[in-house]
């Protein structure tokens, strides 16, 4: 019986429209983060790249260790070495990133905000009064004006 109760739970859980919209927000995500990744590496870097001097940021690294050849020319131990251009490269594009989101939600919070101060500026006019609703205006009038 327990059992039953658990897999209706989730199943309740799983099919909240939350759960849901999550779970296509994700997905919709991972797709637009593939757009942004080429935008920043293919668009936005390259010229970011030629301003600082044509260099390119992934291949900076410090040799730590040289690779050890053998006689015979082949490697024998590869060399050991600390890549800071990845690690410059994937802040550049995290740094773009969050500025082009920031740019989005603010665009999107402005419009936002404009349109409900449209909304609020133009209160909605009364609807015109019914026939009854005048003929009982009449009528109030004239017992106002009976009684004076």
């Amino acid at each position: 019986m327990g059992k039953s109760t658990f897999l209706q739970d989730f199943k309740a859980f799983a099919m909240k429209g939350n759960v849901i919209d999550m779970a296509v927000g994700v997905v919709i995500g991972g797709a637009f983060g593939k757009i942004v990744s080429s935008l920043v590496a293919n668009v936005i870097m390259p010229p970011i790249g030629l301003l600082v001097g044509g260099v390119n940021f992934t291949d900076l690294k410090w040799v730590m260790k040289a690779a050890e050849i053998g006689a015979d020319g082949k490697e024998i131990a590869p060399a050991v070495t600390l890549d800071y251009g990845q690690f410059l490269q994937a802040t550049f594009d995290f740094l773009i990133i969050a500025f082009a989101i920031f740019l989005f939600i603010r665009l999107i919070t402005k419009l936002t905000t404009k349109k409900q101060a449209e909304v609020a500026a133009a209160p909605p006019t009364p609807p015109a009064p019914t026939k009854e609703e005048v003929l009982l205006t009449e009528i109030r009038d004239l017992l106002k004006e009976k009684n004076n």
